[in-house]
C-alpha cells in the first residue's frame, strides 16, 4: 500500500531573473497584510479611525522582525557561531528562523512607541490586533513548509510530511507536520479570541492576553513533538518552558485585570467617536446616519412648528381686533 503524505516543495525560492522570490518571505508578508486588515476592521468597530492600525504597524512590524530574529539567533547560537559556521548567516532572515517570543515582545515595544506618538492606549490597540496576529502566524508557518523545517517525529499517518532535503543534518523521511498543526491551531486561536471578545466584551488588553494564553497552550504540545535540535532544561525544550511561563503570566493578567479594570474602554483614540460597548460607535444610528444630525433635524422641526403656531396665534389676534373695531363702528 502506497503511503499518503504531504509533499514538500522541491525548492523554497524561485528566481525571476536576478531577483529571488522566496516562499518564506511571501508567507510573512501576506500574514502582515492580513493582520493589519483585520486589525483595522476591529479598531474601527471599537471607535478608532481608519488607518491608525497601519500607522502603528509601521513601528511594530520592523521591531517584531528584529526581535524574532534576535530570539532565534540567541537561542540557537550554535547554528551561526560554532566551528565551521559563518556568523554572517545570522543576518539572513529570508532563510528562516524567527522566534515568536522575541517577535511579540519587540513588536509590542514598537507598537507602544507608535501608540504613544498617537496618544492611544496600548492595551486597546493590542486587543484589536490580537486575532490578526494569530492569523499572521498561521500563514507565516507555511513558510516553514517551503524551507522544509519545523517538523516532528517520524510517522506513517496519511498526513505525514515528506522531507526530502538533507541540508543542516536533515534526514529524508515522513514526519509529523508540526508546522501544519501550529497553523491550524493559530486559526482556532483567532476564532476563539473573536468569539470571546464579542461574547464577553473584553477590554484593557484581555483579548490580547487570551490570544497569548491560547497560543502557548498549543505551542507547548506542538513543541514537544519537534525533533530538531534545541536546548533542554530539566528534560523539556527551552520553548516548552517559555510557553509555560508566558501562559501563566497571561492567565494571571486576565484575572487581575478583570478585577481592577472591568469592562471595556469607552474611547480608544483621541478625537474619534466613543464606543457603545458592543463594538460599534455610539454616534451611529441604525440607518447609518449620525445620531447628532438626526437630533438636530428633530429640533429644527420642533422650532418650525413652534414658529408656525406663533404666526397662527398672531393672525387670530389680528382678526379679533378687526372684529372688535367693526363692532365699535356699528355701535
Amino acid at each position: 500500500m502506497e503511503l499518503a503524505y504531504i509533499p514538500s516543495p522541491s525548492r523554497g525560492v524561485i528566481h525571476l531573473g536576478p531577483v529571488p522570490l522566496r516562499g518564506y518571505a511571501f508567507c510573512i508578508i501576506i500574514g502582515v497584510f492580513v493582520a493589519v486588515w483585520l486589525g483595522n476592521k476591529r479598531w474601527i468597530a471599537r471607535g478608532g479611525r481608519a488607518g491608525t492600525v497601519a500607522d502603528i504597524a509601521v513601528w511594530a512590524v520592523p521591531f517584531g522582525l528584529i526581535g524574532g530574529r534576535l530570539y532565534h539567533v540567541i537561542t540557537d547560537y550554535q547554528l551561526y557561531f560554532s566551528e565551521g559556521r559563518d556568523w554572517v548567516d545570522a543576518f539572513k532572515i529570508w532563510e528562516g528562523g524567527l522566534g515568536i517570543w522575541g517577535a511579540i515582545a519587540f513588536g509590542a515595544l514598537g507598537a507602544w512607541i507608535g501608540c504613544r506618538r498617537r496618544g492611544i492606549p496600548l492595551p486597546a490597540y493590542a486587543d484589536a490586533v490580537a486575532p490578526g496576529i494569530a492569523l499572521a502566524q498561521a500563514i507565516g508557518r507555511w513558510g516553514n513548509w517551503f524551507n522544509q523545517e519545523l517538523y516532528g517525529r517520524e510517522t506513517d499517518l496519511p498526513w505525514a510530511l515528506h522531507i526530502t532535503s538533507t541540508a543542516d543534518g536533515r534526514m529524508p523521511g515522513y514526519y509529523h507536520p508540526t508546522f501544519l498543526y501550529e497553523s491550524l491551531w493559530c486559526v482556532g486561536v483567532a476564532l476563539l479570541v473573536i468569539w470571546a471578545d464579542r461574547r464577553f466584551k473584553l477590554g484593557h488588553g484581555r483579548a490580547f492576553a487570551l490570544y497569548v494564553a491560547a497560543y502557548c497552550a498549543g505551542r507547548f504540545w506542538i513543541e514537544y513533538m519537534r525533533v530538531d535540535d534545541a536546548h533542554h532544561i530539566l528534560g523539556l525544550r527551552l520553548n516548552n518552558w517559555t510557553a509555560l511561563v508566558v501562559f501563566l503570566l497571561a492567565v494571571t493578567y486576565i484575572v487581575v485585570s478583570a478585577k481592577k479594570r472591568p469592562g471595556r474602554e469607552d474611547v480608544v483614540e483621541p478625537g474619534a467617536q466613543p464606543s457603545d460597548g458592543d463594538g460599534d460607535t455610539a454616534a451611529k444610528t441604525e440607518d447609518g446616519g449620525d445620531a447628532g444630525t438626526e437630533d438636530a433635524k428633530a429640533e429644527g422641526k420642533d422650532a418650525d412648528a413652534k414658529a408656525e403656531g406663533k404666526d397662527a396665534d398672531a393672525e387670530a389676534e389680528d382678526a379679533d381686533a378687526k372684529d372688535e373695531a367693526g363692532s365699535a363702528k356699528q355701535s
